[in-house]
């Protein structure tokens, strides 16, 4: 019986002391969950010749290259890496299992208008117009394709006006750092020669509700625009799209101190 509890007693000895010399920097790397939109069978906005899915998922393997090579500190998540469909409580499942520091959802726009262009980068909140309101109909709209979607997020419709406005009025715990956060985004984007940012914006949109902690969505631009989805498919647009989203994420990150 002595000899049973020497043993117990020694393996209880290297346990804790295996817990106290585990890696250090597992907790203190900053992680950032990438999410580009849409994939697979949802193919996003659809330009004269290139589709979002495409486009968004290239910015952010990309963009995941760059602060890994720039930030060795910096744990990149992406929720998808290839084309697949991931339902939406899946990308936010992800960014709360990794207890992310940040959160960006990555897409492109579309309007009737085909002269609008420009990014414009949102928080979660009241949706300020119809214009927001109907953004994020149409981002919301993705779990159509879910099977069992009404039971997976509380009956919420998303063709409903009515039900939008109400997601809106979720208040987030992390507003004030989601809105520096996309504020740095628009500002990087406003410094862009030719390029239009039409601001830091508000509403209500699922994959936003759902995380706990700074989220924001990026529209890098309108494929309904021709000029403006050229310029999103060339090397010189997307680089220039990667190294904005990039400089607003190293401010942000310079600004919480970690």
């Amino acid at each position: 019986m002595k000899n049973i509890t020497i043993i117990a007693l020694l393996l209880l000895s290297f346990l804790i002391i295996s817990a106290n010399f585990s890696d250090p920097q597992d907790s203190s790397k900053f992680v950032l969950v990438l999410d580009a939109g849409h994939g697979g069978l949802d193919p996003g906005c659809i330009g004269v010749f290139s589709k979002e899915k495409e486009v968004v998922l290239d910015v952010s393997l990309r963009l995941k290259k760059l602060i890994e090579r720039m930030h060795p500190d910096v744990e990149v998540v992406l929720t998808r890496g290839t084309d697949d469909f991931i339902p939406l409580h899946e990308r936010a499942d992800i960014s709360n299992e990794k207890n992310a520091d940040l959160f960006i959802s990555i897409h492109c726009n579309a309007s009737v208008k085909k002269h609008i262009k420009g990014s414009e980068t949102y928080v979660l909140g009241k949706n300020g117009d119809e214009e927001n309101l109907l953004v994020a109909m149409r981002e919301n709209s993705v779990i159509l394709n879910e099977e069992g979607y009404q039971e997976k997020y509380d009956g919420f419709d998303p063709t409903s006006p009515i039900g939008q406005i109400l997601l809106s009025n979720y208040q987030h715990s992390f507003k004030e750092q989601s809105l520096k956060c996309a504020g740095l985004v628009e500002t990087m984007f406003q410094d862009v020669d030719n390029w239009k940012s039409r601001g830091v914006k508000q509403a209500g949109f699922l994959v936003l509700v759902q995380t706990n902690m700074p989220s924001i969505l990026i529209e890098i631009g309108f494929l309904s625009n021709k000029e403006e989805e050229k310029y999103l498919n060339s090397e010189l647009g997307k680089e220039r799209v990667v190294t904005n989203i990039y400089r607003a994420f190293r401010d942000y990150k310079e600004s919480v101190g970690k």
